[in-house]
């Protein structure tokens, strides 16, 4: 979501953002819930980053609704070859499939044990099916080059495959993500999740507030196996403010374009890098969509209330500046992507955090972060936190200008019904807004 809608336009956000973010949905998008953001996750539609209006989790699919007799027999075969227990001697006939979503990046399974099998020890009774659908591909909005041009996005989807393929397996394996239980060239299985995605309303909610800031600080304490240098954000933003100049829309696109360019967004952007380079900011390892459509609300808290949430669609993160995770998450709470006719987003400039919840979410944040944060003095910690205040809310700039490029270039090349332009002008109207208030 911002998972970005999923278009073939995304696959260049990340090293781990190629992906599967085009109409189907992220890599780990919805364990077991419904469609991602992209098109995945209509939220991806959450416009900001890949973003699509974001679906509400769809109701359990008919039971009629099942997969072609080839897909079935490989989905079983696969559950029978990498889950243990009843698993090994289940019956084909016996087996139980259900279709939950399908896209251009990934189809979505439901594989259960039938009611009348025991288990024979902890395996999973059901579990998600995911098998890759087409690589996204960054489709140029001009044809120059194109030939080149797909051979090196066929290059970078299978890397990105593969990197996004690592950062799930670690995830899992450190109890930040949804279980993976088997691995092979067409998908993979993973733990179903009962649950359901966050509202944008509830981002505010200070229990809920406090018990994100913790698990940022978690994700942001991991050492992953990934490029540590801070090149995502602007490398980024360069690839598609480099698009943006180039595209030719007609009729009012047309308008809203020169109305951007009007803004001259090179200098804007040169102006931003500069602020930012003097703004100190840690360089840790970032989600980069914390929204509320990749937050996910257990159904089952094993009865612990530090277990509710769970962070998911990993494919914009990397190693990044904290300042930008922050105030990215921050931005979000403007940004209600369930609405449900056009533009398919209602933005509400008056929900951005106040001083006092972005302090509530800092001081939770540092207390997990920095295990000594709770041992400073007052004064200490006031310091810290009134330095974090100008951080993220300087990097906030760099989230809307961000996505205001991102979403004119998915306006070119995506097929999902979505207000992109509409949510540009959102974008960039917030990223003046904010610099007014900041006196930048």
């Amino acid at each position: 979501m911002k998972t970005k809608f999923c278009t073939g336009g995304e696959a260049e956000s990340s090293p781990l953002g190629l992906l599967l973010s085009c109409g189907g949905g992220s890599a780990a998008s919805a364990p077991g819930v419904g469609p991602p953001r992209d098109a995945a996750s209509t939220r991806e539609p959450k416009p900001p980053g890949g973003r699509q209006p974001p679906p509400a989790p769809p109701p359990p699919p008919p039971a009629d609704e099942q997969p072609d007799p080839r897909t079935r027999r490989r989905a079983y075969l696969w559950c029978k070859e990498f889950l243990p227990g009843a698993w090994r001697g289940l019956l084909e006939e016996q087996f139980h499939i259900s279709i939950i979503r399908g896209g251009l990046s990934n189809m979505l399974f439901q594989c259960s044990l039938p009611e009348t099998m025991a288990t024979v020890a902890d395996e999973p009774r059901t579990v998600l099916l995911r098998l890759y659908g087409a690589i996204l591909q960054m489709r140029s909005c001009n044809k120059e080059g194109a030939e080149q041009a797909q051979k090196e996005n066929a290059f970078q989807g299978a890397e990105a495959m593969v990197l996004e393929s690592v950062m799930f397996a670690i995830l899992a394996e450190r109890a930040l993500g949804p279980k993976l239980y088997g691995i092979f060239p067409q998908g993979r299985l993973e733990q179903f999740i009962p649950s359901r995605r966050l509202d944008t309303e509830e981002l505010s909610l200070p229990d809920i507030s406090a018990d994100i800031a913790e698990k940022m600080a978690t994700f942001h304490g991991m050492k992953m196996p990934f490029n540590k240098e801070p090149k995502w954000l602007f490398g980024t933003m360069e690839k598609y403010l480099n698009q943006v100049l180039k595209i030719k829309f007609t009729g009012e696109h047309k308008v809203k374009l020169h109305q951007f360019l009007s803004y001259n967004l090179p200098l804007e952007m040169e102006n931003l890098r500069s602020l930012l380079e003097s703004t100190a900011s840690p360089v840790v390892f970032c989600h980069n969509d914390c929204q509320e459509g990749n937050i996910l609300l257990l159904d089952d808290q094993g009865g612990s209330e530090k277990q509710r949430l769970m962070l998911i669609d990993f494919e914009y993160s990397s190693y990044n500046y904290r300042g930008f995770d922050i105030g990215n998450h921050f931005c979000e709470w403007m940004y209600d992507y369930t609405y449900e006719t056009y533009p398919f987003f209602r933005a509400n400039i008056l929900k951005y955090p106040t001083k006092k919840q972005q302090l509530h979410f800092l001081s939770h944040y540092l207390a997990a972060f920095q295990g000594e944060f709770e041992n400073l003095s007052n004064e200490e910690k006031s310091t810290i936190e009134d330095e974090m205040l100008v951080e993220v809310n300087r990097f906030a700039l760099a989230s809307h200008f961000f996505w205001g490029l991102w979403s004119i270039v998915q306006a070119k090349i995506s097929s999902i019904e979505f207000g992109y332009m509409d949510y540009a002008q959102a974008r960039f109207d917030a990223y003046f807004d904010q610099k007014r208030k900041l006196g930048v």
